[in-house]
């Protein structure tokens, strides 16, 4: 047989061209990634985080870099260019375009809307603070209770006025409170829970389990899941196991994780460390939302004091920060962001707890609900004192976040079972002045909406059940007689359209249609009903399940406002 030289076969016509495809990165490009990315593994878990350092230092997302990532990481150039596109925080650039300028983002949040936001967003978009500054209307920010607020790059500007922005500009960002750090906290005695729970014996899991049982501890982020059950879930699974605190609070209205963040940083961590050492995690990592970075700098440092000071013994902490997509407080979708990916929620089950990051076992808490375990497990009478603090046969306590017509707004520890008009009045001071009561989001964007008639319903799990609402996180936007409710009820549905991440159509097309239906001059209600059953049954995640809940709750306990 006559043997042929392959080398030398002309391509078919028509043939793909051989070698490597698409855009091929330049020297230049793959030694400006390297620059960027030094600090981190060459990892695909570590891929948003590597996305971050290229956008902080050359002011975006360029073509070449994004190749000469994808090379450096192994990847398809595809799979980098959808995660870059995925999040809201990333620019994306094209080779002739300048570098970024520094953005200024104006929330257009309802808490935000309400205190004023439109009028400071055309204010600066009249007369810009600086020159070819950006200033763009973007989602929650996590400073409902200082609205307005806006971002001058990543920073936060609250209570916010065309002065203060202007002046964040010129001479950078106001100074945020500053957190305690590990000596205060060891001061009052911190650590002393963790310290006993690592050096006793016996039967001390069960004794903690059974522990969190009494005190009815749930998920505080919005389901209300109850922790041992998901402790015991996570347990049954053969290690190795993680823990994921999930900082990622995106609900508009809600700020409280923040808030335990801000104030008593280390008591997180020591929950946190509490949690780990019980159902024997191999590691910790924790999601922080990109729009605290004040707080991302507070933990890198009280991190490192920890592992410093050995209290961390040996466990790895990891921080990871996200780049601004609501959906990515879904807890399946933080679990393929922190391993690199777009935020997709996925189907369940197998359920985290069974096949979670990295496919192993992993529990997932958000911040308040680790905040409240050295107190839980600190005492024997800390579970039954814990449970004893609610109200109207409820059980313990939580943080309410309270933002809107109210003359104190703020995170607030109330009772379990408490009601918005308590909250109002007892916790906040009262309605703001020139304002009445007339109606407040229970659970954020997506809780539904109610009458301030109702005002007097207990908020906890499950109680709003027969409203067709629920508390969720305990987001609490309080509205007013000089509220346009319909007008609100658009607004957040274009944030749900917004935050949608496109994976099922329900929600995408879903969100897409409702947004439109309500610009309409006269709603169409049998449509939009019928519009959210089918979303409500449809859709993969909580977002698209639960979108329609204040436009049904408009139609069902405002029919007077809707057009």
């Amino acid at each position: 047989m006559k043997s042929v030289d392959l080398g030398r076969v002309p391509a078919r016509e028509g043939a793909p061209p051989r070698g490597p495809r698409g855009r091929q990165p330049s020297a230049e490009d793959r030694a400006a990634v390297a620059v960027a990315t030094e600090a981190v593994p060459l990892r695909r878990e570590f891929l948003i985080e590597h996305l971050h350092a290229l956008q902080d230092r050359y002011g975006g997302l360029r073509p070449g870099h994004l190749a000469a990532l994808a090379q450096a990481l192994r990847l398809a150039s595809v799979e980098v260019f959808e995660v870059a596109s995925f999040y809201h925080h990333f620019d994306l650039l094209d080779d002739d375009m300048p570098a970024a300028s520094v953005p200024i983002r104006v929330c257009d949040g309802l808490p935000c809307r309400l205190m004023g936001a439109d009028a400071l967003l055309a204010a600066l978009r009249a007369a810009p603070p600086g020159p070819d500054m950006r200033v763009i209307a973007a989602p929650c920010m996590g400073a409902c209770h200082r609205a307005p607020a806006c971002a001058v790059g990543q920073e936060l500007v609250e209570h916010a006025t065309p002065r203060s922005v202007a002046s964040a500009v010129a001479q950078g960002p106001p100074a945020m409170p500053a957190s305690p750090g590990l000596d205060a906290y060891l001061a009052r005695d911190g650590y002393a829970v963790l310290r006993a729970i690592r050096t006793a014996g016996g039967d001390e899991r069960e004794r903690i389990l059974t522990a969190l049982e009494a005190a009815s501890l749930r998920g505080l982020g919005g389901a209300g899941f109850p922790a041992s059950r998901k402790w015991r879930l996570v347990l049954s699974q053969a290690a190795p196991r993680h823990l994921v605190v999930n900082a990622d609070e995106g609900e508009p209205g809600t700020f409280k994780d923040r808030h335990c963040l801000e104030t008593e940083p280390h008591r997180v961590l020591e929950g946190m460390l509490i949690a780990a050492h019980v159902i024997g995690a191999e590691a910790c990592w924790i999601y922080l939302r990109g729009e605290y970075p004040h707080l991302h700098r507070v933990l890198a440092r009280e991190i490192a004091a920890l592992e410093s000071a050995g209290i961390a013994a040996g466990m790895p902490i990891h921080l990871r920060r996200g780049a601004g997509a609501y959906i990515c407080g879904e807890e399946t979708a933080l679990l393929e962001s922190l391993e690199g990916r777009r935020g997709w929620p996925r189907h369940k089950p197998p359920f985290p707890g069974e096949h979670g990051l990295f496919g192993h076992p992993t529990l997932i808490h958000n911040v308040e609900t680790l905040w409240f375990l050295p107190e839980i497990l600190g005492s024997p009478e800390g579970a039954s004192g814990f449970a004893a603090k609610g109200r109207r046969g409820h059980r313990g306590q939580r943080f309410f976040s309270v933002s809107g017509r109210v003359r104190r707004p703020g995170a607030v520890l109330a009772p379990a079972g408490v009601t918005a008009g308590e909250l109002i009045e007892e916790f906040c001071g009262g309605m703001a002045d020139g304002h009445r009561f007339a109606a407040y989001l229970p659970g954020g964007a997506s809780g539904g909406l109610l009458p301030a008639a109702l005002g007097d319903l207990p908020l906890d799990f499950g109680t709003l059940d027969a409203q067709g609402c629920f508390v969720g996180s305990g987001a609490i936007v309080v509205l007013s007689d000089r509220d346009d409710l319909a007008e609100a009820v658009r607004n957040l549905m274009h944030f749900f359209r917004d935050e949608s991440c496109g994976q099922c159509t329900p929600c995408r097309a879903g969100t897409a249609k409702a947004a439109r239906l309500l610009e309409a001059p006269v709603w169409d209600r049998a449509l939009l009903e019928e519009l959210a059953q089918v979303m409500a049954d449809g859709s993969i995640c909580g977002l698209g399940q639960a979108a329609m809940n204040p436009v049904r709750s408009l139609m069902r306990f405002f029919p007077e406002a809707v057009p």
